[in-house]
């Protein structure tokens, strides 16, 4: 016991009571208990290695899926004296990566303040603004114009608008990628460690929780609903890209313009695409209401709920504008769902939405590690 707390003092005195350092000081205490060494990826990372520098901690930190289960099997959990609480310590590492990565820097900041009243008030203004040009156009009480969307706004127009929008926020992403890639320093890649990556990003291998049961929510129960919800929410995302991708496919290679039948590739596509993102985050969010507030950083609650909202509201205004495209409620609608678009576009490289790109890379160096020698020399697994 004695030596455990000489270890504890000893990384308490890297510097101040920053995110790093505490998650440095509580990693310690778990390297030598070990007993969630199985729960995870981030347990066996940590046995390979004897410190935690800041690098290390900010790799471990993105690899952590927020489980909870290390929490509730932890013997040295609050109200212990050594408090460890490793998903609330590793969700507050994680902003800090967010922000610290950045591109531009000094766009960081706004990680610190995308909450759900700053993703609303964009999109809400983006929708004021649109409905706005609607009026003074006159298209905003059109007759039915039989889901022609281009005669409201022209496909240049939506082309240039969003494309500029969606390109900066890739680019500023990739950039804050490539900026935590190397901060962590991954080393050399293979295709096995590609295709392991992918695999345990694809199926949420962690969100399974310590014993493949589930993550804890509420208590110590485990539940897999966070784990399904992850699930209907990124595979409807995915196939809501895709359909965007085929009728863009569509469009210029086939010369087929919308609007699209119904039974046509695109709008099967995106229905079945947005009845994802409606199930999802709508289950996220329930979930994010009742969580313990214990397992993460309560200060990101406005921030992770922000991302749910907006992917809600862009399924719903998507799937109201399918169902209403040929009656003279379309250009509203279409305005709506084009704002709250536009509204994920300009946060997507300074809020939630970065986390999965941050946990791939997370998972691709974990997977490079383990076959790799180690810190200590041995074997990496």
């Amino acid at each position: 016991m004695q030596q455990l707390k000489s270890l504890i003092l000893e990384a308490s005195a890297l510097g101040s009571n920053a995110p790093e350092v505490e998650a440095a000081r509580m990693l310690t205490i778990c390297n030598s208990c070990r007993y969630c060494e199985g729960f995870c990826a981030v347990f066996p990372a940590m046995t390979r290695r004897i410190e935690f520098l800041p690098a290390d901690v900010n790799f471990m930190a993105n690899l952590c899926h927020n489980c909870g289960a290390c929490l509730h099997a932890c013997q040295y959990a609050p109200p212990h004296e050594f408090a460890v609480n490793i998903p609330k310590v590793m969700a507050q590492v994680r902003k800090d990566t967010y922000i610290a990565y950045a591109w531009p820097k000094a766009f960081g900041s706004l990680y610190k303040s995308n909450g759900v009243a700053v993703s609303m008030a964009a999109s809400l203004s983006l929708i004021l603004f649109l409905l706005l040009t609607l009026v003074v156009n006159g298209t905003l009480t059109s007759g039915p114009l039989n889901g022609n969307f281009y005669a409201i706004f022209s496909h240049n127009t939506l082309a240039i608008m969003f494309g500029a929008v969606f390109g900066f926020s890739i680019i500023a992403l990739l950039i804050g990628l490539q900026n935590f890639w190397r901060g962590i320093d991954p080393g050399l890649s293979s295709g096995g460690a590609v295709a392991e990556a992918t695999h345990n990003a694809l199926t949420l291998k962690y969100l399974g929780g310590g014993h493949g049961e589930g993550c804890n929510n509420e208590d110590d129960a485990f539940t897999l609903w966070r784990k399904r919800f992850h699930h209907f929410t990124f595979y409807g995302f995915m196939l809501c890209f895709a359909a965007t991708s085929v009728a863009t496919l569509y469009h210029y290679l086939l010369d087929l313009h919308a609007p699209y039948a119904l039974n046509s590739t695109p709008v099967i596509l995106g229905t079945l695409g947005g009845i994802g993102l409606l199930i999802g985050p709508t289950g996220l969010l329930y979930l994010n209401f009742k969580r313990n507030t214990e397992h993460g950083d309560a200060s990101q609650k406005p921030m992770d709920r922000a991302f749910i909202l907006l992917l809600f509201f862009i399924s719903a205004s998507g799937l109201a504008l399918l169902a209403y495209r040929d009656t003279s409620a379309m250009p509203a609608l279409l305005a709506t769902h084009l704002g709250f678009v536009m509204g994920l576009f300009l946060t997507m490289p300074y809020g939630k939405f970065a986390h999965g790109f941050y946990r791939l890379v997370a998972l691709l160096k974990n997977a490079i590690e383990k076959r790799q020698p180690n810190k200590l020399g041995l074997s990496g697994e």
